[in-house]
Parts: C-alpha cells; sequence; structure tokens
C-alpha cells in the first residue's frame, strides 16, 4: 500500500484544515488508515484511525469534537477535517495504513505497517 498526504499548510488559531490521504496499490479491504502526528520533541500520536471495512473510527480523547476522518472509498481517500485549530496542534502529520486491526488496537500507532510522507501543519496564535 502506498499513502499520498497532503493538505498541510500555514493557518491561524480558529481556523480549519482538511488532509487527504490517497492510497495506491493493493485492495485496502481488511486495512485500517490512520492519521498519527508527531510535533518536535515528542512522541507520535494517533490522531484517528478508520477501518476501510465498515468505517468504524477511533480518536484521541483531546481531539474528539474539534477533529474528524472520513474516507471516500471510490477515490481511496481518507480526510481529516481539523477544525478550531491551535497552536498545540503545530505538527508533520502521517497517514499510515495496517492490517488486520482490531477495534481496540486502532488508536496504536505501532501497528500501522505502511506509513505515507508528512504533511507539515503549522498553526500560529
Amino acid at each position: 500500500v502506498q499513502l499520498q498526504a497532503s493538505g498541510g499548510g500555514l493557518v491561524q488559531a480558529g481556523d480549519s484544515l482538511r488532509l487527504s490521504c490517497v492510497a495506491s496499490g493493493r485492495s485496502l479491504s481488511g486495512y485500517a488508515i490512520g492519521w498519527i502526528r508527531q510535533a518536535p520533541g515528542k512522541e507520535r500520536e494517533l490522531v484517528a484511525g478508520i477501518r476501510w471495512n465498515g468505517g468504524a473510527t477511533t480518536y484521541a480523547d483531546s481531539l474528539k469534537g474539534r477533529f474528524t476522518i472520513s474516507r471516500d472509498i471510490t477515490k481511496k481517500t481518507v480526510y481529516l477535517q481539523m477544525n478550531s485549530l491551535k497552536p498545540e496542534d503545530t505538527a508533520d502529520y502521517y497517514c499510515a495504513a495496517g492490517s488486520r486491526i482490531i477495534l481496540s488496537e486502532l488508536g496504536n500507532p505501532s501497528r500501522y505497517e505502511h506509513w505515507g510522507q508528512g504533511t507539515q501543519v503549522t498553526v500560529s496564535s
């Protein structure tokens, strides 16, 4: 599975951004796609994940209500809608895919084995 993330940029606090992750290669049946971010000096954090089959989702508790993950099956694309952005959301955002991830493991970044390049999000105050 190859993944291409895009949509990052420089925005002001309170703005919105939508990140896109286009998948190519094999079928995504049985896979989950996650958005994982990493800020300088901090550990990776699973922002949101979605199972391709059925669309079950998970979110980091601190981001529920501001971020929404969705998928377009026909376009093999996963989106991350980010609203009310805060300076602490500044990070490199990666999309990643993992196979046979059970629902309780969607929030674990180490379960995702295919990674795309990151897209940088910078939120100014």
